[in-house]
């Protein structure tokens, strides 16, 4: 059997620098990402950059079902005990890791308007993303949508975390928000709302119209991605929020 040892080696269409440039590296399964960063192969067997790749997963998968969770917190060391990961190809995978972390976590300034679901995550995944517990949250604005600042309002386990409307509301009021977004983390990474999830959303939305503290959306986020309950569900419908 043959092996390539360079991404060089493989045909010019199959090769994940050239797929990426060409398409976008979202298209990039894991893998041939990995195989950018470390260039060459070997390892079991002389495997190719890609296939050296694959392994690199299928050996962090051992320890974790999700092997992105496990590369997420790989030590160098870690990464350096799998056949044909040195010290070059680890600081590699682990410098590509933090940077995708920090662009990831750049939290927006004060007085930023917050006017999507998406600068709503963004401004709340430094809290949220990736946590081991599930955290509850808010995202406290003014009158004009624009961030006052964000505050956890309580920790939980791993899958379940407890925030009552008096508390986050009690919070919103101390800060003199006039508006709040509130989120939490799904740790698993689903992004499925739950029964209590909705529930929770539904007392916070009749609590905000007592209020009149609208409630503007009710945010799920795990492994970099974020669900809208306002976009997937009807309950801004059944209590009508001042926007």
């Amino acid at each position: 059997m043959t092996y390539c040892l360079r991404i060089a080696d493989l045909p010019e269409n199959e090769r994940p620098r050239e797929r990426l440039i060409a398409h976008g590296a979202k298209i990039l399964a894991t893998a041939e990402l990995i195989a950018i960063l470390i260039g060459t192969g070997q390892g079991p067997g002389k495997l190719s950059a890609v296939g050296l790749g694959q392994y690199i997963l299928q050996q962090l998968g051992k320890t974790q079902n999700d092997p992105l969770a496990a590369l997420r917190d790989v030590t160098p060391a870690e990464l350096m005990t799998i056949p044909g990961v040195g010290e070059a190809k680890a600081t590699s995978i682990i410098a590509a890791i933090e940077l995708g972390k920090r662009a990831f976590l750049s939290r927006p300034s004060e007085g930023t308007v917050i006017d999507s679901p998406l600068a709503a995550a963004a401004t709340l995944s430094q809290d949220l993303m990736w946590q081991n517990q599930e955290r509850f949250a808010v995202l406290l604005l003014d009158v004009k949508n624009r961030l006052l600042g964000t505050k956890v309002i309580t920790i939980g386990t791993a899958t379940e975390t407890l925030a009552s409307p008096r508390d986050i509301f009690r919070e919103v009021i101390k800060q003199g928000a006039t508006r709040v977004i509130v989120a939490h983390n799904h740790p698993s990474g689903s992004l499925e709302p739950s029964q209590a999830d909705i529930d929770l959303t539904r007392q916070l939305l009749a609590g905000a119209q007592l209020l009149t503290i609208p409630v503007l959306d009710h945010l799920i986020i795990g492994n970099g991605e974020h669900q809208s309950l306002r976009e997937i569900t009807d309950l801004w419908d059944e209590y009508p929020q001042e926007d």
